[in-house]
């Protein structure tokens, strides 16, 4: 297949730069392949490349042993750039140090480009040696305009959605309510049956996700599931350490690991609240988000079509908290309650956009939110709905016409 994630883009524009560049992201997700796609396009340009994956054990031993290594491993010639691939750098038993020392020594001769299946790790290993040396890009699951170019066509999949002719909008909405139930999981979006794409989401559950656990040092996987189908029930709702502590009988310690662990891998986001007025809106509990639907919907044993379900403003919610992620600083991405527990549902803090959620868009009446439209005027507050009418009399977007960057 010829289609790229649009990740590669961002790899090839930054090739050129003289920095580590790390992509980072849960397994499966795509990262090995990336790294192919932009090694063969600067193969294509006449550029010198060498690929290392450190799943192999005797390269893997050979750099634990010493960074120089790495020219016992390749014919590199210094008179000239070289690009090297590393894939899985988690294994070294210290990849900063390796990093360090090969942009230190051979700064504009060898430019790597590294993977890292867990997030974690990085955060662990990556000390502030590197400060200044290295560019981290984040990878997740497919964007739901990814999904549309994988599942449908690219020429879709690049169309400005907000000006999408009457077909287009009905074929957009059918992938849209798949995307909902399946997630972006590239094994899953191109496995040809509902019982192929179930299996795919047990093996990274119950396989690859482990992998994590394992890795984290965590020894009651069981209560670590346990907690991630708990999670999977409450999206978009409140998260209290204390109480999820006392539903699970462990230590409200080994909740906040499991949850950093969770976080740092990339399968869950923690959304933190927005508030100026601390006396009246603050509110320390965060919300929860999957970053795949896929994985929520296979914790929560609920594969159903969406408005088949009970839980289906909470999917539409975790929905678009996704689809904010492709275009926004997650750090800029929370959500506004106050004392009185109203509640907007998303807001964009550093381009003072907020988003509040409605299946059904009946439902949307602005004068509800009065509370945070006057003390926050400059903020543009639209709904976001998957059934809107022809000619809604709401400001409102369907999910997929969520243009953040604009």
């Amino acid at each position: 297949m010829n289609k790229k994630r649009d990740i590669v883009a961002q790899i090839i524009k930054n090739s050129t730069k003289d920095e580590v560049l790390l992509l980072v992201g849960p397994r499966q997700v795509g990262k090995t392949t990336a790294l192919h796609q932009v090694e063969t396009h600067l193969k294509q340009k006449g550029k010198t490349t060498y690929f290392l994956n450190l799943e192999d054990p005797d390269y893997l031993s050979l750099l634990k042993q010493s960074p120089k290594n790495i020219f016992q491993i390749f014919p590199i010639n210094l008179d000239q750039k070289n690009y090297l691939f590393i894939d899985e750098i988690q294994y070294l038993d210290d990849p900063s140090n390796f990093l360090k020392y090969i942009f230190d020594e051979y700064k504009g001769k060898i430019k790597i480009l590294a993977s890292g299946s867990s997030a974690f790790y990085l955060d662990q290993k990556f000390k502030d040696s590197l400060a200044g040396r290295k560019k981290l890009l984040n990878i997740y699951t497919f964007s739901f305009k990814e999904f549309v170019k994988f599942k449908h066509s690219s020429k879709l999949a690049k169309k400005d959605f907000t000006k999408l002719t009457l077909s287009e909008v009905d074929t957009i909405k059918i992938l849209y309510l798949e995307y909902l139930v399946w997630g972006g999981y590239p094994k899953v979006v191109l496995a040809s049956s509902p019982e192929e794409k179930t299996e795919v989401l047990r093996d990274i559950a119950y396989s690859y996700i482990k992998k994590d656990v394992f890795e984290a040092n965590i020894y009651q996987d069981e209560n670590f599931y346990k907690l991630f189908k708990i999670l999977a029930n409450q999206v978009g709702n409140l998260v209290n350490s204390s109480e999820l502590s006392k539903t699970l009988g462990i230590s409200k310690t080994a909740i906040d690991n499991y949850l950093s662990v969770m976080q740092r891998s990339l399968h869950i986001k923690l959304v933190r609240p927005f508030f100026t007025n601390v006396r009246k809106e603050l509110t320390k509990m965060p919300k929860v988000f999957f970053t795949d639907l896929g994985l929520r919907n296979f914790f929560k044993n609920d594969f159903h079509q969406p408005f088949d379900r009970d839980d289906k403003g909470q999917l539409l919610e975790n929905a678009v908290y996704r689809q904010l992620l492709d275009t926004c600083d997650s750090q800029q991405i929370k959500f506004w309650r106050n004392l009185a527990q109203k509640e907007v549902d998303f807001i964009v803090e550093d381009k003072q956009l907020a988003y509040e959620v409605k299946v059904n868009s009946s439902s949307a009446s602005l004068a509800k939110y009065r509370g945070f439209t006057s003390q926050y005027p400059k903020f543009d507050f639209q709904f976001i709905s998957l059934n809107l009418p022809p000619k809604s009399a709401t400001k409102a977007r369907e999910p997929w016409q969520i243009q953040p960057t604009s």
